[in-house]
């Protein structure tokens, strides 16, 4: 069983990457920084490759090293994403395209890529990461951001409807709050936009938490592997929340 990852040099692209290595698959890991995905790689004992979602070539030449390497695809798991934050009035149109590209456009051509060679392998699943703020659109200062979570669910929902016959299924998963190196940087820019320290802008992402606690890598990590699992063969084009009861639907 082969997966490809991308965005897997840390965080919650590293986890997924580990996750499914523990769970017997070879693994993939694929990141714009090749240094990085190189040492997950490397911890993992696997292959590791600069992938750029933004480029078709590159996503053709990373997916085309993996199958070589690894054997058939049979899992994609679109991970990269970026964030900024400001005001809506003050996001610019560079930080628009920019997260635009990445986290929509991303996904969009990794799953061309991945639906025509899981199509040619007899079928597999594919795995986008989305966000609670692809289903709460009244968050401040990540307009664009949310636009491109929203995006997101949508395309997979298509992607699900389309790709069934060919026997791929394509859900999404949809976190909130994550313990991560970038929710490290949304900590300081909010606090920043907001005038108070990050401790008070933690202390209000954990009030927006029912269960009372930030969601680490490895929770967002375990509901991927379910979606890739045999035992969810007959869910495609969810959004699964991962946030603690933060925003229910």
């Amino acid at each position: 069983m082969s997966v490809l990852v991308t965005g897997a040099g840390t965080g919650i692209g590293a986890a997924i990457s580990a996750a499914f290595a523990k769970a017997g698959y070879a693994v993939a890991v694929t990141d714009i920084d090749e240094e990085a995905a190189k040492a997950t790689a490397r911890e993992l004992k696997t292959l590791g490759l600069r992938l750029d979602v933004v480029d078709r070539e590159s996503i053709r030449q990373a997916a085309e090293t993996a199958e070589r390497e690894l054997g058939p695809l049979e899992v994609w798991i679109s991970n990269a994403g970026v964030s900024t934050m400001a005001p809506f009035t003050e996001v610019t149109e560079r930080d628009w395209d920019t997260v635009m590209d990445t986290n929509a456009k991303g996904v969009f051509l990794c799953g061309q890529e991945a639906a025509r060679r899981l199509r040619r392998n007899g079928g597999g699943v594919i795995v986008n990461m989305a966000s609670m703020a692809g289903k709460r659109g009244g968050v401040p200062f990540l307009a664009h951001y949310i636009a491109s979570k929203f995006a997101v669910v949508g395309l997979t929902q298509a992607m699900a409807a389309e790709l069934a016959g060919d026997n791929i299924r394509v859900n999404s998963v949809c976190p909130s709050y994550v313990v991560t190196s970038m929710q490290e940087r949304e900590l300081r820019w909010e606090a920043e936009l907001r005038g108070i320290t990050t401790e008070e802008v933690k202390n209000l992402y954990l009030a927006d938490t029912p269960l009372g606690r930030l969601a680490t890598p490895a929770d967002v990590a375990a509901a991927v592997l379910f979606l890739a699992s045999p035992t969810s063969s007959f869910i495609t084009g969810e959004a699964l929340a991962i946030n603690g009861g933060s925003f229910m639907d």
